[in-house]
């Protein structure tokens, strides 16, 4: 595998996590209304109906669509003007885990200073990947 192969690899992971976790928010909701525990005309605009086994899942799958877009963002970019080095890799791997372990807290315990605390660790590994990105650019060359 290149170097680029090991840069998008845990965009391709995460890709996989984000449709995990659709699946299982789907088999949780079609649970909650088979079992008569949430009527689909109550959460039909307001997803403050669902039990909490479904808001959990469902607020980490829209949470997917928020920080990741800066992942997204700079991977073409590193591999476009050449920038990505392992550095970048190693950045990119350290984004999905945070996403990673984001995701098993969110989903499960949810407890908030643990959550915290991997969601920084994608926070400030995608922030480093925009940051080496601008010194290399702007910068070192």
């Amino acid at each position: 595998m290149t170097i680029v192969h090991w840069l998008l690899l845990p965009a391709f992971l995460h890709v996989g996590l984000v449709y995990v976790l659709a699946v299982l928010m789907g088999a949780a909701k079609q649970r909650a209304a088979r079992s008569g525990a949430v009527k689909l005309a109550d959460v039909a605009l307001d997803n403050a109906g669902w039990p909490e086994d479904v808001r959990k899942l469902n607020n980490n799958y829209n949470n997917q669509f928020e920080l990741p877009l800066f992942f997204y963002a700079i991977l073409p970019l590193l591999i476009v003007l050449a920038k990505v080095d392992w550095l970048q890799v190693a950045l990119a791997w350290a984004f999905l885990a945070g996403r990673i372990l984001h995701s098993v807290v969110h989903t499960g315990s949810n407890v908030v200073t643990r959550r915290g605390l991997a969601f920084l660790v994608g926070f400030f590994a995608v922030g480093l990947m925009w940051a080496w990105f601008g010194l290399r650019l702007f910068v070192i060359g």
